[in-house]
């Protein structure tokens, strides 16, 4: 312990000895206040006075938690707060009993932390000077030990926030929860303080915030001012407008840039990446809908983009696509990416698609799946098939689900589903799933599309397109080959030449390259 010259703690730490509340090492009086200590109910530490071998006194320290023991040995006792106690500093000619300091509240109190030592054989370890709770019962802490009892251990009980492990996650996964956030991000929450976002005690990232939110304010400004010309502009007449045509192209100019302010207002803002990465964010905000449409693009966009051109489904199927929504597609509880090989057997039945939608509002669309590599044999090439087409379906950010097993035969189902098959010996067939938006989202005629559209085979999508005015907004792909279920599906579906298996036609050779029996005479 260091000490300055002429500091009368020098006085003190020359005589004194800490020692930490032991009942064994303890002289007899701190031994009595060790027992109290264990019935206590507010934090302290006490210091007594004991004759010194060579006369004078030491100051021996030991633990209690009980502020009245305190009280009861001196009318003018310091405050409860172990923060404040103090210690008597000067040496006595005479030996004293071992009483407690506070009955020198006449001498000078100096503070107790300096004196601690928080390493080494005479220092107080773990001891806890700052108390968590300020009281405390004993039916308090019988219902804590209860509550313990009854509390399941982590692994049988994982929470979403915490686990990190690849089985318990598993595990939770089956009871129908996903994990929260990145297993990186579990971890690291297992071992850190619960601290608030916005109490994080970071002096640059508080500074940081203030930033943010100054920008904030003035993006909430011009949005207000924004929204004021668009009431204005609404209120003038066609005539002064400019004729109706240039007031919706007006309108519909300040509305986006509004929906781009809304965005630039909260991109920043790191309560809002963290809901996003969560999976917790509203998909009718403006703000989540970016993020999301920023993070597709960044991988899934350019894996779809990829597997349609190079599979040549863009322009076989249809002479342009440009994804603008998200689809994924199921069958049963499995997720297919773009381009994967199904067993004929889950083909069997409809699959589900997942479209996520960017953009506010509902929007009627069409899908269709469509078979472009159906074998011809007589003109040795291939023909179309139309395997599902539904129309008037309506989607939006927030409503993505769509079974195909599940929508309306009579308003909604033109063509029905019928497996995909593959007989043996052709090549692999690319089932093309399209998302069609509909003109103006208007719903079409049921009853006529489905009176026109009576034949799946050599049924045209770029047809059906220019016919009803639809837009492609998004595709996916999957495609099936002949394996070991293929024939027992084309029994179910009654499908003819079952036993049929198709090879490639020896090519002749050329006439130069014949050869001719009368050259070898």
């Amino acid at each position: 312990m260091k000490t300055q010259r002429g500091d009368p703690r020098e006085a003190w730490a020359e005589n004194s000895t800490v020692m930490v509340s032991d009942p064994e090492r303890s002289p007899p009086e701190l031994r009595e206040s060790h027992l109290r200590a264990r019935s206590a109910s507010l934090p302290g530490i006490f210091l007594f006075t004991e004759p010194a071998e060579k006369g004078g006194c030491r100051n021996v320290m030991g633990l209690v938690t009980r502020a009245d023991e305190a009280a009861k040995s001196s009318d003018d006792a310091v405050g409860a707060s172990p923060l404040r106690l103090g210690f008597d500093c000067e040496k006595s000619s005479t030996p004293a009993a071992s009483t407690p300091l506070y009955h020198h509240h006449h001498l000078p109190l100096l503070p107790l932390t300096p004196f601690i030592r928080h390493n080494g054989p005479l220092g107080l370890q773990g001891l806890q000077l700052h108390s968590t709770r300020a009281f405390q019962t004993t039916a308090l802490v019988r219902e804590e030990a209860q509550t313990e009892t009854k509390s399941q251990p982590f692994h049988k009980n994982p929470d979403p926030e915490l686990v990190s492990s690849p089985r318990l996650e598993r595990k939770l996964l089956r009871q129908g929860i996903s994990p929260i956030g990145s297993r990186r991000r579990r971890a690291a929450l297992q071992s850190s303080a619960n601290i608030p976002f916005e109490q994080l005690p970071y002096q640059c990232f508080q500074e940081a915030r203030k930033v943010l939110i100054a920008d904030r304010e003035e993006k909430l400004k011009e949005m207000t001012a924004m929204a004021e010309k668009i009431a204005r502009l609404q209120a003038i007449p066609t005539e002064e407008a400019g004729g109706e045509q240039v007031r919706k192209s007006k309108l519909r100019a300040m509305e986006l840039h509004l929906e781009h302010l809304k965005v630039l207002a909260d991109v920043n803002d790191p309560l809002v990446k963290k809901r996003f990465e969560d999976g917790q964010g509203d998909m009718n905000k403006p703000i989540y809908r970016y993020l999301a449409d920023r993070k597709w693009r960044e991988y899934r966009r350019k894996i779809l983009v990829q597997r349609i051109t190079q599979m040549k489904v863009i322009p076989d199927v249809l002479p342009h696509c440009d994804p603008v929504a998200d689809t994924k597609l199921y069958f049963g509880r499995n997720a297919v990416q773009p381009g994967e090989f199904v067993n004929s057997q889950l083909s069997m039945v409809a699959p589900k698609l997942d479209v996520q939608l960017f953009e506010r509002g509902e929007k009627l669309v069409t899908i269709a799946v469509v078979d472009p590599d159906i074998p011809n044999v007589e003109k040795d090439g291939f023909d179309y098939k139309m395997h599902y087409l539904a129309v008037n379906i309506p989607i939006s950010a927030t409503s993505t689900k769509v079974d195909l097993t599940k929508l309306s035969t009579e308003s909604q189902v033109v063509l029905p589903w019928v497996p995909p098959v593959a007989q043996k010996g052709s090549p692999y067939h690319r089932l093309s799933v399209f998302i069609m938006e509909q003109k103006e989202s208007k719903p079409l005629d049921f009853a006529a599309v489905k009176a026109r559209e009576t034949d799946r085979d050599n049924l045209l999508l770029r047809t059906l397109q220019a016919r009803y005015h639809l837009k492609a907004i998004s595709a996916h792909l999957f495609r099936t080959q002949w394996d070991e279920t293929m024939a027992d599906v084309m029994k179910q579906i009654g499908y003819p030449d079952v036993d049929m298996e198709l090879r490639r036609k020896r090519p002749e050779a050329l006439p130069y390259k014949r050869r001719n029996p009368s050259t070898f005479r």
